[in-house]
């Protein structure tokens, strides 16, 4: 992971301010009523009024459809696009899709609102001039867990490891083998087959609590009760902290460390409305857009406009388990995906997934 892309963190938390209320200004262009836009995006990953506030705007529809995983994004555009114009894919895919050429060029004469965008998110490794994607959200992956039935703090992987008690982890393969592997001193990037071998083993031999493999669904059993603690994504844990309005949820990034991820906005190759894609993509990075959905996500916002006019709120810049200080930055690890090695860590999740609940 780039170090200016964990410098950005403490810079972030310095211009935090109260969210001040305000209609967005922006316009669409001229010229695309009637027509419609396919989105695919993750689930709970939007706020409420976002694509209802863009085909009013535009005069246009948008049909919305979810995925659990970056996976099952990858595997359904592989196999051909059915017909959507915009995904949301991890840093991590976007070497994959770069690679295979599922990803079409960005015109940014469409897209001005790059601008808002915090320099130190732009030109990240997975697409170094951003010809394909533009900086989504931002967070980690970590532990949420029921306060009340687990009846300590949370503080590491090894306490979850050794929980007495129903654990759910989330099955995301690159980041759950990162965290295996880190926590056995590797790198939790390596193409070492005996070190994957290791982690996959590590997995097994302490996954003895684990009852459920969530597909980024963690916070939906936490609430249901059926695991006291999950891995999960950090805004999906955040989003029900703040709809029960109680206490008996927490979020921690472990010790130990944990997945760093940018998630960003793509075109997929043979988009049925490119242009349209375009003037969605402007769209959700202006300020206020961009801070309503950072805002209800509870991911970190990438947009430096938002954020410099405090549009986001105070609350959220200042909670450590979004916008982690320093030395929790330390620990933060970036995944970096190889299309020669994506077989042999799926093979070894396999074998974990045999193994630990389903």
């Amino acid at each position: 992971m780039r170090k200016e892309l964990i410098v950005i963190l403490i810079a972030l938390l310095a211009m935090g301010g109260m969210a001040v209320a305000q209609d967005s200004s922006w316009t669409c262009p001229a010229g695309f009523e009637g027509q419609t836009l396919s989105v695919y995006n993750w689930t709970t990953y939007i706020a409420e009024d976002t694509i209802g506030n863009f085909e009013e705007l535009c005069g246009v529809s948008v049909v919305y459809d979810t995925y659990p995983s970056d996976d099952d994004m990858l595997a359904r555009i592989r196999q051909g696009n059915p017909g959507y114009d915009i995904v949301v894919p991890s840093g991590s895919v976007v070497y994959l899709m770069v690679e295979e050429g599922l990803l079409e060029p960005l015109d940014y004469e469409n897209i001005p609102n790059m601008a808002n965008v915090d320099p130190t998110f732009k030109g990240l490794d997975f697409d170094a001039d951003n010809t394909f994607t533009v900086p989504y959200q931002w967070g980690t992956i970590g532990i949420g867990y029921n306060t009340s039935t687990v009846g300590m703090e949370i503080t590491s992987w090894t306490e979850m490891f050794e929980y007495d008690g129903p654990v759910s982890w989330i099955e995301d393969v690159r980041a759950t083998m990162g965290i295996a592997l880190l926590m056995l001193g590797f790198d939790p990037n390596t193409g070492d087959p005996d070190e994957i071998a290791a982690a996959r083993d590590y997995l097994v031999e302490n996954g003895g609590n684990v009852v459920y493999l969530n597909q980024d669904d963690g916070q939906e059993v936490l609430l249901r009760g059926e695991a006291d603690i999950v891995v999960e994504y950090s805004g999906d844990i955040f989003q029900i902290m703040d709809e029960c309005e109680c206490d008996d949820y927490a979020y921690v990034i472990p010790d130990e460390g944990t997945n760093f991820w940018v998630d960003n906005l793509g075109i997929p190759i043979d988009a049925p409305n490119k242009a349209l894609a375009e003037v969605f993509i402007d769209y959700v990075l202006d300020a206020q857009v961009g801070a309503d959905i950072s805002n209800y996500t509870a991911y970190g916002s990438p947009n430096q406009a938002a954020i410099e006019a405090g549009l986001i709120e105070a609350e959220l810049l200042e909670d450590p388990g979004i916008y982690p200080g320093a030395e929790t930055q330390a620990g933060l690890f970036f995944i970096v995906q190889d299309s020669a090695l994506e077989q042999l860590y799926n093979d070894a999740w396999d074998e974990v997934r045999i193994f630990v609940g389903q």
